[in-house]
């Protein structure tokens, strides 16, 4: 074989080595990939409105696996990219499809035959699907959390109003746990105190510059539903606190039990008094915070943060005035008949983690048409007549999480007590207020300003009396004009 033959066969055999290498990786590859990825069980198209939990439950039985579904799509996209890929737990979008594993029975499909269940559920031996065990796992959570808290001499209903008000909230004095990069004009800080003898965490902002000799005015800031799973006191209302904190106020933002490295459990906020407790028991803190004025405290409120702000102000007597972006601020009637098993209204991210409670309650007491007075004294919308001062809300009118008359309903209800309350609606803006966020916040501090920041300490709290309230409001202004 001459010279020129011999490269000529030296290279066929190199390329029918790597065409051999190539059917081999052809054939390898599927298979390999087909092991890397999950078995799709369903593949669900988003819809608007939904979130990862409300799917979890839907889909897998329980909201705590919506982690699996992450899972799942997110190794689904790195081969398919038809599917998602989910970087926010908090953040999914209508139309975005996702994988539903398999591993976990889906409530549609399958069904577990429970035996000896007599003692936890009352059903004996029957067949419950997973959503079925879920609801009763949630029920008798909450039923026993509800329970503990039914002492003897406890007359009022843990969920009550009452019940608030006759709590002790002694707080504590704040300890820093760690000091944080400073802001602009503050410094920031991760912080602790106790509430119901749990170790609660939070974030706190204080001014730099020449302190007020009656110290600096405080905002208490009460935050949305976050994932108690995911949440972290560095990563969500930047913006908001740094609003706040540029403007000469120390900010104290609550983590809530069971988020963060607050301790306890994250039983959500409209089946269990817990969150609000831990929030007032922030405002006892902040008192005894040395660069603090006692006297000039407000309170912020988003979503479900907006309910606790509410609660807060119709059970204390020492918070100035409030402020609610996109607020969970209807009656318990309303939260059961217009939101969560609304048609018109999507499920709502700011409803999860919060068990079955109204399957808890209305097992117990009816629905508000039947018992109306149980219902009416848990709701804050009942109170209004005891704000403690002047309130400010703002909705955006494409909120798909709260719906906008939440907030139309809590202000005409604040009006007809003859409280003070001041309403904006934004157009086509949604439920974080995004496109019109300048505006809200200008008017937010504009309305702290004014009822917090530049209030007199000679001026007294406002009455619990609807009248005099009205009164007391106009003669305020006044004397601030």
């Amino acid at each position: 074989m001459d010279g020129l033959n011999r490269m000529r066969f030296v290279k066929f055999k190199q390329i029918a080595v790597w065409m051999l290498v190539g059917l081999i990786i052809a054939t390898i590859l599927p298979n390999f990939a087909q092991a890397q990825t999950p078995d799709c069980v369903q593949e669900i198209v988003v819809q608007e409105g939904e979130s990862l939990t409300t799917i979890a439950a839907r889909t897998l039985g329980t909201q705590s696996a919506h982690r699996k579904i992450i899972d799942a799509t997110n190794a689904m996209a790195a081969v398919d990219a038809s599917y998602a890929r989910i970087d926010d737990p908090n953040t999914i979008i209508g139309g975005w499809k996702l994988c539903i594993p398999a591993g976990t029975p889906t409530a549609a499909t399958e069904n577990t035959n429970v035996e000896g269940a007599e003692g936890a559920t009352g059903r004996g031996e029957t067949d419950m699907s997973d959503s079925e065990m879920a609801l009763e796992q949630d029920k008798s959570i909450i039923e026993a959390a509800l329970a503990a808290r039914k002492q003897p001499g406890v007359i009022h209903h843990p969920l009550s109003i009452e019940y608030l008000r006759s709590q002790e909230y002694p707080g504590s004095p704040l300890v820093i746990e760690q000091t944080l990069l400073p802001g602009s004009n503050y410094n920031r800080y991760l912080v602790s105190y106790q509430s119901e003898g749990l170790t609660i965490y939070g974030a706190m902002t204080v001014p730099t510059g020449e302190k007020p000799e009656s110290g600096w005015p405080v905002i208490l800031f009460n935050h949305g539903y976050i994932v108690p799973e995911i949440y972290s006191p560095t990563e969500r209302y930047i913006e908001y606190m740094d609003a706040f904190a540029r403007n000469g106020y120390i900010v104290l933002r609550p983590d809530y039990r069971g988020h963060g490295n607050s301790e306890g459990e994250a039983y959500g906020a409209y089946g269990d008094p817990g969150y609000t407790i831990d929030a007032i028991n922030a405002l006892a803190s902040i008192k005894q915070y040395a660069d603090a004025d006692l006297d000039r405290i407000g309170m912020w409120g988003h979503s479900m943060g907006g309910y606790i702000t509410a609660r807060a102000m119709v059970v204390r007597d020492d918070i100035q005035a409030g402020v609610i972006w996109a607020g969970v601020v209807a009656s318990y009637e309303g939260l059961l008949e217009q939101w969560r098993y609304s048609t018109a209204t999507a499920p709502s991210t700011i409803a999860e983690g919060e068990g079955r409670w109204p399957t808890v309650l209305i097992s117990k007491y009816g629905r508000p048409t039947e018992n109306p007075v149980f219902w009416n004294m848990l709701s804050a919308n009942h109170y209004v007549q005891d704000l403690s001062g002047p309130i400010q809300l703002h909705h955006g009118t494409a909120d798909i999480h709260v719906p906008v008359f939440f907030s139309e309903i809590f202000y005409n209800d604040v009006i007809a007590a003859e409280q003070m309350a001041e309403y904006y609606v934004y157009e086509g803006d949604d439920h974080n207020i995004s496109a019109q966020f300048d505006t809200a916040m200008r008017r937010t501090l504009a309305f702290f300003d004014v009822h917090v920041k530049n209030r007199s300490n000679s001026l007294p709290t406002l009455a619990r009396n609807p009248t005099s309230n009205r009164a007391h409001v106009a003669s305020v202004l006044s004397c601030m004009k």
